[in-house]
């Protein structure tokens, strides 16, 4: 009721009902992306675009520069453009074989291009290096690689990852996900609760990043 309110409203004030259909979308994504976060960001990737300009061009400057063509891999990355990234990391192996970072990075290029076996022992040594690092993202990569194809695998993974990231709301859900694939019903219901309870838990400040997936936990529970 309140929508259909604010579009009169919009229309009367606009004097044109397609340009407050517009004017409400925005609202609404708006209002989405600060309470919930499901829908895509449409200004990161134009930063993201942005900062591989710039990183680019400063290894034209400076080709030797290592921190700059980690950082170009990194990005290039949450672009998923995999393989540039991976042919940047292999050039600098020799300078970072001791950065746990390095290693989640190669292994999740690795993963990402159909190369379960690299991407695993790539991981594996990044969590040898620093069990911990990036808050345990190298367990959920693994898990989310093994899904299909090795499910209790997989599992094993998400608990590893519940272990180290204990506050991590999207562990249970991808936990209830892997469940529900392998038929099991009743394991998956309490997976999406502990993940529903977990976020009830939470303080407010971490509320926000976790929001969407209890809310899709919510949704999952009551298919």
């Amino acid at each position: 009721m309140s929508k259909i309110l604010l579009f009169f409203g919009l229309t009367w004030l606009l004097g044109n009902p397609f340009l407050a259909i517009i004017v409400l979308l925005v609202v609404i994504y708006v209002l989405e992306r600060r309470f919930i976060g499901l829908s895509p960001s449409l200004v990161k990737p134009l930063r993201r675009r942005g900062s591989i300009s710039k990183w680019r061009k400063q290894l034209e400057m400076s080709p030797h520069d290592v921190s700059a063509k980690s950082e170009l891999a990194r990005l290039l990355i949450e672009s998923g453009k995999h393989a540039q990234a991976r042919d940047i990391l292999r050039g600098i192996e020799e300078q970072m074989e001791h950065s746990a970072e390095y290693w989640s990075d190669l292994g999740a290029c690795e993963l990402a291009l159909g190369r379960p076996e690299e991407g695993e022992q790539a991981m594996k040594r990044a969590l040898l290096i620093s069990p911990k690092v990036k808050y345990g993202q190298p367990y959920l990569k693994l898990a989310e690689a093994l899904a299909k194809t090795e499910p209790n695998r997989a599992i094993d993974y998400l608990q590893q990852f519940k272990d180290v990231n204990s506050s991590s709301c999207e562990a249970y859900y991808r936990l209830g996900t892997i469940y529900e694939s392998l038929g099991k019903s009743a394991e998956a219901a309490e997976a999406y609760k502990e993940c529903r309870q977990l976020y009830r838990t939470l303080p407010k400040y971490m509320k926000r990043h976790e929001r969407k997936w209890a809310l899709r936990a919510s949704l999952r529970g009551r298919a």
